[in-house]
């Protein structure tokens, strides 16, 4: 009688990883020495961020012992508002939310919109500045 082979485990999904959200710190504090980036809008995404870290420890906490959750929805809406740099980074330290995919796509979506509202805020506000000048 031979054995065969053990059955394989499937392999655990990759790992969110944080470098986006550092890089994009960066870009902000580079923005900001430039004088392009308002302090306020700075302050939006520090503030943002730490409500969000906040939010998704809590999460886990609760997820942990079998508590109330905070919704995705609610999740998505810090992120998008600002706090996605915080979810990322939250995600890595607390491994939450960063296996699920359909969270994962909803989170990126979420990113993306925010990015592209900020870039088109520094450039049309810009503009509409100058133009009241």
């Amino acid at each position: 009688m031979s054995r065969g082979a053990p059955p394989t485990r499937p392999s655990p999904p990759p790992r969110a990883r944080p470098w986006l959200a550092v890089l994009f710190v960066i870009v902000l504090a580079a923005l900001y020495v430039r004088g392009v980036l308002p302090r306020d809008v700075l302050m939006l995404y520090a503030l943002a961020s730490l409500l969000t870290v906040i939010v998704y420890h809590r999460d886990k906490a609760a997820a942990c012992h079998n508590r109330w959750r905070t919704p995705e929805r609610t999740l998505h809406w810090l992120a998008l508002l600002g706090g996605w740099p915080g979810a990322m980074l939250a995600q890595y330290w607390f491994r939450h939310k960063s296996a699920k995919p359909a969270f994962r796509r909803w989170f990126w979506c979420t990113v993306l919109l925010n990015i592209a509202l900020l870039a088109y805020c520094l450039s049309y506000g810009a503009a509409l500045l100058a133009n009241l000048r």
